[in-house]
């Protein structure tokens, strides 16, 4: 007789039959195992949550007054019988991957990961087992990414030039993970940080956790004059509103993985584009894979087909599972343009 899987797909989430909780489930449940904080992956109307202990102001500040239960890193604890531990997934403060230990068998659901480096989460650990739960956001060979230090010392180079030119710097990028990743590789000397209202809560909840960010200050509290040589961080809904009136004459970029893309730059009308994701690109999922030994891999969302064809091409035991998943990215940088930039690869269907 087979054994029977100790993570399936349900209406609500990602189940553990044994274990009777759900992994970042999409409907409300009685208990939620937390990868991170991403709206995706962290939702509302749970009656408890468990999650790192690093996660815990990132998510009360985007979930509110919620029951939640935290755990250190590597720290085992019992749910029904079933051994659950947290380690470090690489993506954003606080973010985990799932182990999951029952009868002599481990999986691991992953949630999202990065293996680039970051200094404001602890680094990717593999995690020997016998099943894997993958993201694949970028899970197409031609998604790459640079050394994170060229990325940062680009936007250095970028805004210094605009700020020696009297242009206020508008920088987009996601208010979770992505914003304070930023602001932890430029050069404050540059000039001032200001920062949209919605990125601020969020970089509280990171200081507030022990990562070290440069000052910030929103509009309100910057003389309009001293924008002129000012960094502004945005998320990537505030281009062409009302909002950026204020900065007068500026230059605009991007910070996403999706500007790897070409064209993607073009049609939104920036200046730039600098490639910097918080998500595995190609060489970094094949890594993670390979590192868990893992003879069965499951695909949660991203390139799924792409990954799954490829990983049973290599002898693994892979399929899907659907998921509600996505990726904050996708949505704002309209990934169907992908249709004519990737000629005979299939189109990003999920969200960075």
């Amino acid at each position: 007789m087979s054994l029977l899987p100790l993570i399936v797909a349900r209406p609500e989430g990602l189940y553990c039959p044994p274990g009777d909780f759900y992994i970042d489930p999409w409907r409300p449940v009685n208990r939620a195992v937390i990868t991170h904080a991403h709206g995706d992956h962290a939702r509302g109307g749970h009656a408890s949550y468990l999650a790192a202990s690093s996660a815990a102001h990132v998510l009360r500040t985007r979930l509110g007054d919620i029951s939640l239960q935290t755990t250190e890193y590597a720290e085992p604890i019992g749910i029904n019988g079933v051994r659950v531990s947290l380690h470090p997934a690489g993506h954003v403060l606080g973010s985990s991957q799932v182990r999951i230990e029952s009868k002599g068998r481990v999986w691991v659901a992953s949630g999202d990961y990065k293996l680039n480096a970051d200094a404001t989460c602890v680094p990717f650990e593999p995690i020997p087992c016998d099943a894997f739960i993958t993201e694949s956001t970028f899970g197409l060979p031609i998604y790459r990414w640079d050394d994170s230090q060229v990325v940062f010392a680009d936007i250095n180079a970028w805004w210094s030039a605009n700020a020696d030119s009297g242009r206020a710097s508008v920088l987009f990028c996601y208010a979770f993970g992505k914003a304070q990743r930023i602001l932890s590789g430029i050069d404050p000397t540059i000039g001032r940080v200001v920062v949209h209202g919605a990125v601020e809560p969020l970089n509280r909840a990171y200081r507030a956790s022990g990562v070290a960010l440069p000052p910030t200050q929103l509009v309100s509290e910057t003389d309009k004059a001293d924008l002129s040589r000012a960094l502004i961080l945005a998320p990537p809904s505030a281009q062409g509103s009302p909002w950026l009136r204020r900065f007068g004459d500026y230059s605009d970029a991007f910070a996403s993985g999706w500007m790897r893309l070409r064209g993607t730059r073009r049609r939104r009308a920036l200046d730039r584009g600098f490639v910097l994701s918080d998500h595995a690109d190609w060489p970094g999922l094949m890594t993670a894979i390979d590192a868990t030994g893992a003879e069965q891999v499951i695909v949660t969302h991203g390139q799924i087909p792409v990954l799954v064809r490829w990983l049973n091409e290599q002898g693994l035991d892979a399929s899907a599972f659907e998921t509600e998943y996505g990726d904050e990215e996708v949505g704002d940088v309209q990934p169907a343009a992908a249709q004519t930039d990737v000629v005979s690869e299939p189109e990003p269907r999920t969200t960075e």
